[in-house]
Parts: C-alpha cells; structure tokens; sequence
C-alpha cells in the first residue's frame, strides 16, 4: 500500500472547510466535501448516467425561466463543513462565469443520478443535508431496466426534512421548482431504438 499523498492531508485537527475545496488544485476532478472529509469520484462514470445528466440539463435548461441556471457538477456549500457535489442542479442566480458552488438559498432543485458507489450519499446522506440547508427540491433517479426513475421530494420547512412527492416512470410533469415536462423513456435511448 502507498501513502497517500501530502495534499489529502486536512489543514487543521478537526478536518477540512468548505471553502478549502477551491485551494486544492491537486484534488480529483469530482471532490466533494461531507462533514469536513474529502470525498473523491473514483470510479469509472457509466454511460447512462453520463447521458442520463446530459439529457436532464439539456432538457432543464430548454423549460428553466429567465433568471433560472442550471448546471452540472457543481457544488453546494451547504455550511462549513459540507460541500456535496450533485449531478446537476438549479439555481436562481445570475450566470457568473467564475462560480464554483452555489449557495443553498440560491438553490431551487438539486438532482443526483444514482450510481453503484453513490448510492448510499444519495439516498440518505445527502438526502438530508439538502434538506437541512433548507434545498425546497430533491430529485432522486434511479435506473430500472435500462430506464430512468425519478424519486422526487419536497421540503416540509418546519421539519426541515424532505417528504416524498411522487414516484415518475414513463413522465414526469410538475410545477415546482418550476413548470417541467420530461419524457422519460426518450432522456437515454439506446441507439438500436
């Protein structure tokens, strides 16, 4: 086994900040920060969730209104010590070119496509920190037979825990965060369809 490198060292006894994540250049590509710990992307992406968060931005940015930006890979300080990187989500924030996370008042939708090793962060442990940075909507999807499922939940303010809303196959139709239609079946065809 080999020691890990200086850089995955934490800066101080109690771990690292959120906003330590923008000083790491040596960092992986897809690092994340959950309750002060370095998180990396380590395994390979599979093609339908590549294509699965292509399609969903394409298709959300196509219905977002004005005023409504919704990226891909970008992180959310939550707090101090967490900065979780979702597949995509969107804001109500102006576009500005140099951003590397948003803020959870800005933060309307936060969607994450569950892979094998995401898939405990995304069905329970982000699950609640976006729902105690008080993030309104949660998409949750999974893959069933080739084809996407869409959990969707929404946050109960008081509780500041989120409650499911709906279960989608075949199409998802909602109002909120804003008005949204998507043909699920057709986000990932396969190229013998």
């Amino acid at each position: 086994m080999t020691a890990a490198p200086e850089w995955t060292r934490p800066p101080r006894p109690e771990g690292w900040y959120a906003d330590d994540l923008d000083e790491l250049a040596e960092a992986p590509r897809h690092t994340e920060l959950i309750d002060g710990a370095l998180v990396f992307m380590t395994s390979p992406q599979r093609v339908w969730h590549a294509r699965m968060v292509t399609a969903l931005v394409n298709s959300l940015t196509h219905q977002a209104p004005p005023g409504v930006e919704v990226d891909r890979e970008i992180t959310i300080r939550l707090d101090k010590w967490n900065r979780p990187e979702p597949d995509l989500l969107a804001a109500a924030a102006p576009y500005d070119p140099s951003r590397t996370f948003y803020p959870p008042e800005e933060t309307l939708l936060v969607v994450e496509v569950v892979s094998p090793e995401s898939a405990h962060r995304d069905r329970t442990v982000k699950l609640r920190k976006y729902a105690e940075a008080g993030i309104a909507d949660y998409w949750r999807i999974e893959e069933e037979d080739g084809s996407p499922v869409v959990h969707a939940y929404e946050l109960d303010g008081p509780t500041r825990s989120y409650v499911p809303t709906a279960i989608h196959r075949d199409e998802l139709r909602t109002t909120t965060p804003f008005a949204i239609t998507l043909d699920l079946n057709g986000l990932v065809p396969s190229r013998n369809s």
